[in-house]
């Protein structure tokens, strides 16, 4: 009994969440493939000019990705976490594919919706997986790996991408590359773990504690399944229906979920990133360079996040991570203020720009997708992360979408407040509404966040 209340050992759930975080690489990778080789996709398809048409390239994901969100929950529900994983490498490898040998616009438009809906689908599973299987004093290290991959995989997009302007159909190669780690997804999922909550709603809890000998170890075996069956049985079982997330007594965490998915791309993230090579460049900054102190930056940060997630928490974290950005993007508005237009203007745009990177990375990017999957009860937490993650996926298209034209309506200085302004805001509904969840069970977890009937 001495050696079951132990923490049981990290390494035996390592493998399974290494393969889980593939699709996470993928996600990374899918965002950034087209940065350095739209000039040649669209010079070799024939859209060369064509604003709406290189914009539709890049957002015609992003809409198939709203697609898959909405999917994923019940896709994970009905056919498990495993299987989830190798349906939605299935459009990844079928539209990438597609969009590498296209000779038209309208054939690269369809490739990148299939990719978007296989990238909809897999990070919330992934997100639902790895807190599903793993030991809870390593769950939020492992959840942090999941935002490691993502910007391993945007790296090696833009890494990739530099010979395009130099190697005519080399975005070709870029888009068919992507298909191997969908494939090694597929292939791999098959000898992972299910995850045990799955099993269990599902009512066979011998599979289930099969899965959790292989997760934890023999000893722990016992422990992990009388926490699951702390959970009401029948409650489990019966099915959930989306209405359900949105009154009663599942609102609350669905609703904190959702506001936080809202804040994380209102706090204005992505429009850092469309805006980083412009300021780059105006301080004399290559844009290959750029990218890659960006990158740097976000890798960083997510390290630290990996470091701390369970040391310090993942409320702390969140807390920082947006006291920083707000912070970073204050000295954006200072830069924007300055009538000069010297060295310190510059620093103070670049340097802002990159500590928001970084303290994104270190809380608000990793944390919400790991803290929501900890804080939904088992019955709802494929359907919840799917809403969660859709809310996501509409705010970050809209951000993308209005960056532009309001950076020419407002101005630098005033858009920059607006994002400093959401910084804050986030930084107060943190307080108020999360709870730490670090080091507990996923039971005690729904436990503390739900009215009991």
């Amino acid at each position: 009994m001495g050696q079951e209340t132990m923490n049981p050992s990290w390494k035996p759930s390592f493998p399974h969440v290494i393969v889980a975080t593939i699709v996470s690489f993928l996600f990374g990778y899918h965002l950034g493939v087209v940065n350095e080789p739209l000039e040649s996709i669209s010079n070799d398809l024939g859209f060369t000019g064509n604003t709406l048409a290189e914009g539709l390239v890049v957002s015609t994901c992003l809409a198939g990705a709203f697609i898959g969100s909405l999917l994923s929950g019940w896709v994970a529900d009905e056919f498990g976490r495993r299987k989830a994983f190798q349906l939605c490498a299935l459009p990844m490898i079928v539209g990438a594919s597609i969009s590498a040998m296209t000779n038209n616009l309208e054939g690269m438009l369809f490739g990148r919706f299939l990719v978007g809906t296989g990238l909809g689908v897999g990070p919330p599973v992934a997100s639902l997986y790895v807190t599903e299987v793993s030991p809870s004093f390593v769950r939020g290290t492992y959840g942090s790996l999941i935002q490691i991959a993502t910007c391993l995989g945007l790296m090696g997009a833009l890494f990739i991408g530099i010979p395009a302007k130099s190697i005519d159909g080399w975005w070709r190669v870029c888009f068919l590359l992507s298909a191997v780690p969908a494939a090694i997804l597929a292939l791999a999922m098959a000898f992972c773990a299910e995850s045990p909550h799955w099993l269990y709603k599902q009512g066979r809890s011998a599979e289930a504690e099969a899965e959790y000998a292989r997760l934890l170890g023999g000893l722990h075996i016992k422990s992990a399944m009388s926490e699951l069956s702390r959970m009401d049985r029948g409650d489990e079982t019966d099915g959930v229906k989306f209405s359900e997330l949105f009154h009663g007594r599942h609102f609350r965490v669905v609703f904190i979920g959702s506001t936080l998915f809202a804040l994380q791309q209102l706090s204005g993230i992505n429009a850092v990133f469309y805006f980083s090579s412009t300021v780059f460049r105006s301080a004399g900054v290559p844009s290959n360079l750029a990218n890659i102190f960006i990158g740097v930056a976000n890798i960083l940060g997510s390290i630290i996040a990996m470091i701390l997630m369970d040391k310090l928490g993942r409320r702390a974290l969140l807390i920082w991570s947006f006291f920083g950005m707000a912070t970073s993007m204050a000295l954006q508005v200072t830069a924007a203020g300055l009538s000069a237009s010297g060295s310190v203007t510059l620093y103070m745009s670049v340097g802002g720009m990159l500590l928001f990177v970084f303290t994104f990375a270190t809380g608000a990017g990793p944390v919400p997708g790991l803290l929501l999957s900890e804080i939904f009860p088992g019955r709802i937490r494929a359907k919840a992360m799917a809403v969660c993650l859709s809310v996501h996926w509409v705010f970050n298209f809209l951000v993308g979408l209005l960056f532009l034209p309001l950076l020419k309506q407002l101005g630098q200085q005033l858009l920059y407040s607006i994002f400093t302004t959401f910084c804050l805001i986030a930084l107060v509904f943190v307080k108020r509404n999360v709870m730490e969840t670090k080091g507990k069970s996923l039971q005690e977890i729904e436990i503390a966040l739900l009215p009991q009937d």
